[in-house]
């Protein structure tokens, strides 16, 4: 089934993307939770009349992106987490502890964009991905060190 999606769902794609899901997906969570509509005709000519009137408007959003990227290359943080005594974390490291540590730069980064690849549970250097835009990523080194 094809829908629209009316605003970005993570690992299909983002807002007013055309994608194609198994009718199940689509009818028992997509639609009715109000994050995709069915991709009939008329739903695909209003996307695209929306879309060109907000080409413009994209544009600059992409632009702020880019900016926002360009100032987070230069930054590293340092996260304190309690340890044991072999270096192994109490719980782990998370998107919400990286947007804390952020916001006390002055970045004011959503949680919903950061993906961590790996699990962080030990002392050490690690890798956050910042999802800015649907072409705008930036990888944010950050260090988990003992409190």
């Amino acid at each position: 089934m094809k829908i629209i999606l009316k605003e970005d769902v993570r690992n299909l794609g983002y807002k007013d993307d055309v994608v194609e899901v198994k009718d199940g997906y689509g009818r028992n969570y997509l639609i009715p939770t109000g994050k995709a509509v069915i991709a009939s005709p008329s739903a695909l000519k209003v996307l695209a009349e929306n879309q060109r009137q907000r080409a413009h408007k994209l544009a600059k959003i992409k632009a702020d992106a880019e900016a926002l990227a360009e100032s987070l290359k230069d930054v590293t943080l340092t996260i304190g987490a309690k340890t044991s005594s072999t270096g192994t974390i109490f719980g782990s490291v998370n998107a919400i502890q990286i947007s804390e540590a952020l916001a006390a730069k002055g970045f004011n980064i959503d949680r919903k964009v950061i993906e961590i690849k790996t699990p962080v549970k030990e002392v050490g250097n690690y890798t956050a991905i910042l999802n800015l835009h649907k072409e705008v990523a930036v990888e944010l080194p950050f260090e988990v060190v003992a409190e």
